[in-house]
């Protein structure tokens, strides 16, 4: 074997490691992103994102309207809670961890508060049923 020959199959091999690198590198981002939709979805029974929720609320006024954000609210913030729970288990700085546990207070506490609001004024529940879940895990 010539010099050529071998550096030819060094620079392939190269070239292959880092092909798969990414290739690896963007199945696995592309899998959380995905998985964490997923969850994302699992609280809301819907994939909706903010521009929909926004969206959904164009046009209504009075008690559709606070119906309609009652809901869509205490489902984003049940989505801001599971955020939170992953990054107290998982984040690295200690300051994210504590800015996870402020969330997950203050977002159960809202969402306390719109579930109040919702029964008293006869408003159908939110589809959040991971909420109580949420609670009786922390």
């Amino acid at each position: 074997m010539n010099n050529e020959t071998i550096l030819a199959g060094i620079i392939g091999l190269l070239l292959g490691v880092i092909i798969a690198t990414f290739g690896v590198t963007y199945a696995v981002n592309k899998d959380h992103n995905g998985m964490m939709s997923q969850m994302m979805s699992m609280h809301s029974g819907s994939s909706m994102s903010m521009d929909q929720m926004v969206a959904g609320l164009q046009g209504k006024t009075s008690d559709a309207f606070d119906e309609a954000f009652i809901s869509e609210m205490i489902d984003h913030h049940q989505g801001a809670i599971d955020m939170a729970n992953l990054a107290k288990q998982n984040a690295k700085h200690d300051e994210i961890k504590k800015l996870a546990d402020d969330i997950v207070s203050a977002q159960s506490k809202e969402i306390d508060m719109m579930q109040t609001w919702q029964r008293d004024w006869g408003y159908s529940s939110s589809s959040t049923g991971s909420h109580d879940m949420m609670n009786m895990m922390q």
